[in-house]
């Protein structure tokens, strides 16, 4: 070593100059120790040396080689500087068996990585003048200008999983086997960390930080460079491209650090280079060696950034990755290196797998009603506003219906289509499809035609039960009503039902799909026998359970609600669909119905949760299911204060038409709302789940890739598309079992639970709706008005109130939007209907040719009103239908008309609430929610209503 450091090429503020960094040197040689001894006390008794740094000496009453003494020295490298201090500290250590640790720890705005070596060969020199060396040290570190913002922590580092109270200062880990010690060209090293970073955060372009100190590369110091690892990328060029990136000088950046650093050092046996503290960079990986070749060394971390499993386990995947890198065969690209060796995927996999509780206590859905209806007759099973079954009255109404079904065609291998409003009849028609072998295809009413037409000839259906007049039936498609059923049935009464067994079809929910058309989901009984043995102990579900049926029979959540209450003995309460858009008519049957099981999407539980909050009464349901959509727990916050954990369990349940219903479960705890958000819990027994790269390779704990989904609940195929069913039901070749590609976004965490971060496709969630955007776009270019289109979804940031579809349409000489609108209402369910329609002559695309999403037009409404109210024109408050007016645009829309429909302007249900409550705190009384449904229009509302008791309130 010298006195004088030499020159940096890579100023520090490449990564900031306030990111600290240590040496340790062991001294042996009592010479220097006793020159060492001697320096820092003259350095701590002068003034002058005070002014550029701290230093300290102590005395162990341990030995050396002692674990304690190790534990001290590697604390002390990595205890953070104190903001006061001059941004150096040294401390001498002196053991009794004549041994000293010297430890150097400085500011990298201080001290660079060569000052600190000059400054450690100082203090064990004889007669050192310690304060001017450290002044001219400090004078000769060149500085950048500026210096980058520390990195934040990065979401793999799960460090939501860590306790606190055991977190240890973090330890510098050896490679854990003798395998790891290979030694690889440095850019080999480096490249290898880029590509696990790109697996972590599956992103093809990822920012590394390096350092680089003498003999360990041609240019010396701290820079930050980008790596192109996507899976295309050949290797040779992707080491290429690091090779020129190290030999590169530093460029500078106001961009917030990378998340992982590393550090190419020279060692020596004696001295350690600790390169990064932690509160700078999250994770640092250090490699030793020269120009020719490193060597991993260990890892630091930030254990409030990332979490000492993960930080590991990254380390462990870069070695892996460098062992691949350097023996590549020519040819091969990034997509081939494997980021897991074989028992680490093994075990990854076993993290996500949960044990099946046992054998269902029926073969199908039918029999495990009839069950009940043997053992409880007399209990209510399900109800409506008008009538109540006793579940020898459902099972008996069912069978007799059943029985005319048989005689018109229905049994094994038949698809029934039911298509009614929510009534018992509905549940009746349901079982009774069951009863005859067939399998039941809900039907919504509310749907247009062309979707009702669709999914009869796409099902094939053999007849359909309906109180439509005119149902869009394919020719030959027997159309029945309930009531000719039951006047039927005295004819039918010795006609035999046929038996099913497990695997058969129980029913076919009908999803959106990419091609512009639904796709039929096709489940077995033994699927939802599977769901609720896995649920109903742990959920408690039993006889004196009273549930509601609240969702669409088309939506897979009913699925849940009908058959997990009917088959654990419960009462279904049946709440009818206008009853289902009005938060305040739903609060009360939920209080007067005794509810005591509620499943709701969260955007339906928001409004719900407005009631509660200024209804005196409480329901007192003992647990809630959410599920349908992403669920914030912290949007239950106020709930806990009138319903604490021990009087209402609320559970958060992730899931998929093609996996039955649910995957996951969470419970939420009030004391734990802001905790890990996006986390949907572990797997239901009997289910498993993982997450994957591109290429159906496991990822680990912490990295982001596609939801895979095996066990009980995989659905037996999709209707008439065997080369999707094929696509989307792999078998795995790790496991050799069946699972089920979710198109989600996830992360496994290191409990086994699971985080859930978005789409990889396009589709979407509003209001509990899954919505594929293509299929929207599908509809509309299909108009022969529209050139051209595309969907988007805004609003989410401010919420799922907020949440909406908007249509950007190219369209023909003479078209409007409004006719556009028109016809795509014919043919898509309402909550598919874009909210607003946007008319381009143009659609703004990239140079790649995709869809410049960035550069379509600000839309005509802003989704929440601006400061004032949101008056976007003047109004006068004396007038009743302007006092109204502004009320709306204060909720909806700032340049809302007075005769604009409330839900073409984008309300929805969530905003209906919020409008309501808005007009009764202006004065205008009680407005319902039916009142609203018949006057739509500011103007009409205001005529109805008359003029507000109180002036409006700005």
């Amino acid at each position: 070593m010298t006195d004088q450091p030499r020159p940096r090429t890579g100023g520090p503020a490449a990564l900031g100059d306030g990111a600290a960094h240590g040496i340790v040197l062991r001294l042996t040689d009592p010479a220097r120790i006793r020159a060492a001894r001697t320096n820092t006390e003259r350095a701590a008794a002068s003034a002058a040396a005070r002014r550029t740094g701290s230093f300290w000496l102590q005395h162990a009453e341990i030995p050396s080689t002692a674990r304690r003494a190790d534990r001290m020295r590697q604390r002390e490298v990595r205890r953070p500087l104190h903001d006061a201090d001059p941004g150096l500290r040294t401390v001498l250590t002196c053991y009794p068996d004549g041994v000293a640790d010297l430890v150097v720890v400085a500011r990298r705005g201080v001290l660079d990585h060569a000052g600190l070596r000059a400054l450690l060969h100082g203090l064990t020199a004889p007669d050192r003048d310690v304060s001017a060396l450290v002044t001219a040290l400090r004078e000769r570190t060149a500085r950048g200008a500026a210096g980058r913002p520390p990195a934040p922590a990065p979401s793999w580092g799960l460090v939501e999983d860590a306790f606190p109270e055991i977190q240890e200062p973090p330890e510098l880990v050896e490679p854990e086997h003798p395998a790891d010690k290979a030694e690889f060209a440095p850019e080999v090293a480096v490249a290898a960390a880029a590509v696990a970073l790109s697996r972590y955060e599956r992103s093809a372009t990822v920012r590394l930080a390096v350092i680089v100190t003498e003999p360990a590369g041609r240019a010396p110091g701290a820079k930050v460079i980008p790596v192109d690892a996507g899976d295309e990328q050949p290797l040779s060029t992707l080491v290429a491209q690091v090779r020129t990136a190290l030999r590169s000088p530093a460029e500078e950046s106001a961009d917030a650090l990378p998340p992982v650093c590393l550090v190419l050092t020279g060692h020596t046996p004696d001295a350690e280079y600790v390169p990064l503290a932690p509160q700078a960079v999250p994770l640092t990986l250090t490699w030793h060696g020269d120009e020719g070749a490193v060597l991993a060394a260990g890892h630091t971390h930030d254990p409030a950034a990332v979490h000492p499993v993960v930080a590991r386990d990254f380390a462990r995947h870069t070695r892996h990755l460098a062992a691949q890198l350097a023996d590549a065969a020519p040819g091969r690209t990034v997509g081939d290196l494997a980021l897991l060796d074989g028992p680490e995927a093994d075990a990854v996999l076993a993290l996500g797998r949960t044990t099946r509780t046992g054998p269902p206590g029926a073969a199908t859905l039918h029999d495990a009603v009839a069950r009940f209806a043997r053992e409880q007759p007399d209990a209510l099973a399900v109800c409506d506003a008008t009538r109540r079954l006793t579940y020898r009255e459902l099972d008996a109404r069912a069978a007799d219906w059943a029985r005319v079904l048989v005689d018109r065609g229905a049994g094994p291998g038949r698809f029934v289509g039911v298509c009614l409003k929510r009534t018992t009849d509905l549940v009746v028609a349901l079982l009774a499809v069951l009863k005859t072998g067939a399998a039941y295809v809900p039907l919504d009413p509310q749907a247009p035609d062309e979707r009702l037409r669709h999914i009869a000839e796409d099902a094939g259906l053999a007849l359909v039960v309906t109180t439509l007049s005119g149902f869009p039936a394919a020719e030959g498609t027997g159309v029945l009503r309930p009531a000719a059923l039951t006047a039927a049935a005295p004819e039918s009464a010795g006609t035999a039902l046929p038996s099913a067994g497990p695997d058969d079809p129980a029913y076919v929910i009908y999803t959106s799909g990419t091609t512009g058309r639904p796709k039929g989901v096709v489940v077995a009984h033994r699927n939802v026998l599977a769901l609720l043995d896995a649920t109903a102990h742990d959920l408690d579900l039993g006889t004196g359970d009273v549930w509601t049926f609240f969702h669409s029979a088309a939506f897979d959540f009913s699925v849940w609600e009908i058959w997990g209450c009917l088959l654990t003995g419960g009462r279904l309460v049946v709440v009818p669909h206008l009853v289902t858009r009005t938060p305040e008519d739903f609060h009360a049957l939920v209080l007067r119905e005794g509810v005591t099981v509620l499943s709701q999407t969260p955007s339906a539980f928001a409004g719900f949760l407005e009631m509660d909050a200024r209804t005196a009464a409480a329901p007192a349901p003992r647990l809630i299911v959410f599920g349908g959509e992403a669920f914030d727990p912290r949007m239950v916050g106020t709930w806990f204060s009138r319903h604490p954990d021990s009087a209402c369990r609320l559970v958060n349940m992730y899931g998929i038409t093609e996996t039955t219903v649910h995957v996951t479960a969470r419970d939420v705890r009030s004391w734990d709302g802001h905790e890990r958000p996006r986390c949907v819990g572990r797997p239901l027994p009997g289910w498993s789940v993982s997450v994957r790269d591109d290429r159906g390779r496991p990822l680990p704990p912490g990295a982001v890739g596609e939801i895979w989904v095996g066990g009980a609940g995989l659905a037996l195929r999709y209707l008439n598309r065997p080369e999707l069913t094929a696509e989307r039901f792999a078998d795995d070749r790790f496991s050799g079992e069946r699972l089920y590609r979710s198109g989600d976004l996830g992360r496994l965490r290191l409990d086994g639970a699971l985080d859930h971060v978005g789409r990889l496709d396009e589709q979407v969630k509003i209001r509990g709706f899954r919505i594929e955007l293509g299929e929207v776009r599908s509809v509309l270019v299909g108009d022969p008005g529209v050139v051209d289109a595309a969907v988007v979804v805004e609003g989410q940031e401010a919420g799922p109130a907020h949440a909406r579809l908007v249509a950007y349409t190219v369209l023909a000489e003479g078209t409007a939007t409004a006719d556009v609108r028109r016809r795509s209402a014919a043919i898509l369910p309402d909550y598919m209907v874009p909210a607003e329609f946007v008319a381009l002559a143009v659609l703004p695309l990239t140079l790649n040719g995709k869809l410049d999403r960035a550069a379509l037009p600000a839309t005509r409404r802003p989704l929440t009103a601006p400061p004032g109210g949101g008056q976007g024109r003047p109004v006068d408050g004396t007038d009743p239908a302007a006092a109204m007016l502004a009320v709306w645009r204060s909720v909806l829309a700032a340049d809302l008309g007075p005769d604009d429909h409330f839900f073409t302007a984008g309300g929805n249900s969530l905003l209906a609430v919020r409008l309501l409550e808005a007009l009764r705190r202006q004065g205008f009384g009680t407005v319902s929610m039916r009142d609203l449904y018949r006057h739509p229009t500011p103007a009409a509302l205001a005529a109805v209503t008359g003029a507000p008791l109180a002036p409006p309130v700005a």
